[in-house]
């Protein structure tokens, strides 16, 4: 159990750089947008940076928590019955899965505005062509 626990907090801590990084790409490319258009982007990318601070707190509780657990565990403190003690395991596991799932569509969603602001990149990129264009016959 222990080594599938490391290994999820292993995938998490991935998917968390994961996402920082998309983020800061994302925000790269919001930076491109022409003003009038940046609004709206520029929103959506605080709300996915305070949605990513959450999941990043989130997790941080869940380690600090589970941790908390293994130190009594090791040190045999008996404090809480062995009852109580898997209860709260059960609960953290919950927490850092609800967490992972919340990441992982926070990661989708970044994906797909990377690529919406991929194909705006493309079009502006035809737009121009074409203002060049018509120009060149004026």
């Amino acid at each position: 159990v222990s080594d599938d626990k490391k290994q999820m907090v292993a995938n998490v801590e991935k998917q968390l750089e994961e996402a920082r990084e998309l983020l800061e790409q994302m925000e790269l490319e919001v930076r491109e947008i022409p003003p009038q258009s940046r609004g709206m982007y520029s929103s959506r990318m605080r709300s996915y940076k305070q949605e990513m601070g959450k999941l990043e707190a989130d997790f941080k509780r869940s380690r600090i928590a589970y941790s908390d657990e293994v130190r009594n565990e090791l040190l045999g403190d008996d404090g809480n019955s062995s009852e109580n003690q898997r209860a709260h395991l059960l609960d953290n596991t919950e927490r850092l899965e609800r967490s992972s799932r919340r990441l992982e569509a926070g990661y989708q969603i970044a994906v797909e505005t990377e690529q919406i602001g991929q194909e705006m990149l493309e079009n502006l990129s035809h737009d121009r062509e074409k203002i060049q264009r018509a120009r060149e016959r004026v």
